[in-house]
């Protein structure tokens, strides 16, 4: 009988080098998407698809998740490899336990660090800077009927087509080529199935990625894959895949409710954060206002970020202020 994957592991501890300088206020899992932390949108969709435990890394800014979720006492026993105690959080009634990692260990290291914490029950992996609408679900039962140790979730489209498949689609037979098995057609997801017994590739105390453990088991035909084409698939790692999610996606409403906004300001297809005030005559043109930040009347931005905290003043075009 196959155990029902009900955790997740949410990478959170990443630089956002790429999403910079955004990422110098905030991790890149807590940077808002229509007025949310990405990760709170992340969890959401666990959720639906039935998951009720998570745990997240932390590495950059660590303190900023603080402010995410709720305080929780308590929590079930289980310290990092690295021997520092998690700390308890919970979002919407589910339990978080946030790792610090104070030595980045990439992906591979961060599974591994988490390994008494997971158990011995399957666990679902999510990239922390992946907004998605797939239906998880899927890849949830495919990894529970396949027996296999790791499930990725793909899709067709897209730029990084990284992963071969076997002729069923099932299989993954080739990362980047690195087999020499044949080349990519499809996308990594960054959201893949793992049973506990895959931790036993990862070497511990060791920063590594998840890649060579994926390369062991597409040798052997034993790295499972799933293409999903359903749903909202975007990697908001960078500045103009980020400003491109507030245009495609329809999530809530682009001007909060808290939000205060001049009768004589102009705002076009921009998101407008709580808290966050437009002065009289400012014209703002497919931008992002992060909560509590302001743009001073007169001011006139095209495709710009307003995050810092500092008064967004002049005419700007393609800016983060």
């Amino acid at each position: 009988m196959h155990v029902a994957v009900t955790q997740a592991f949410v990478l959170g501890a990443g630089l956002g080098t790429r999403l910079r300088p955004l990422t110098d206020r905030l991790p890149k899992p807590l940077v808002p998407l229509f007025h949310r932390p990405l990760a709170a949108w992340v969890m959401d969709a666990c959720m639906a698809a039935g998951i009720r435990r998570f745990a997240v890394n932390t590495h950059h800014l660590p303190a900023a998740w603080e402010s995410f979720g709720t305080p929780l006492a308590g929590g079930d026993p289980a310290p990092a490899a690295n021997g520092i105690a998690p700390v308890w959080r919970s979002h919407r009634g589910c339990g978080l336990a946030v790792f610090h990692e104070p030595v980045l260990l990439e992906t591979g290291g961060g599974l591994k660090n988490l390994h008494r914490w997971i158990g011995a029950e399957p666990l679902l992996v999510h990239n922390g800077d992946i907004f998605s609408s797939m239906p998880l679900e899927r890849l949830i039962a495919a990894h529970q009927a396949s027996g296999l140790p790791v499930t990725l979730a793909l899709r067709s489209a897209g730029e990084a087509r990284h992963i071969a498949l076997n002729p069923a689609g099932t299989r993954a037979i080739d990362i980047r080529g690195r087999l020499g098995r044949a080349e990519g057609s499809h996308v990594f997801a960054g959201v893949y199935c793992v049973d506990p017994g895959f931790l036993d590739l990862l070497p511990a105390g060791k920063t590594i990625s998840v890649i060579p453990a994926f390369l062991e088991l597409a040798e052997q035909g034993r790295l499972g894959a799933l293409v999903i084409d359903d749903g909202h698939f975007l990697d908001l790692g960078d500045r103009a895949s980020y400003l491109r999610a507030h245009r495609e996606l329809d999530l809530a409403p682009r001007i909060h409710p808290a939000a205060r906004v001049h009768p004589g300001a102009d705002v076009g297809r921009s998101l407008i954060g709580p808290g966050a005030v437009v002065g009289d005559g400012a014209v703002l043109r497919d931008c992002v206002v992060w909560p509590g930040c302001r743009v001073e009347g007169g001011a006139e931005l095209e495709a710009c970020v307003v995050f810092s905290g500092q008064p967004a003043t002049g005419v700007r075009r393609g800016e983060d202020l």
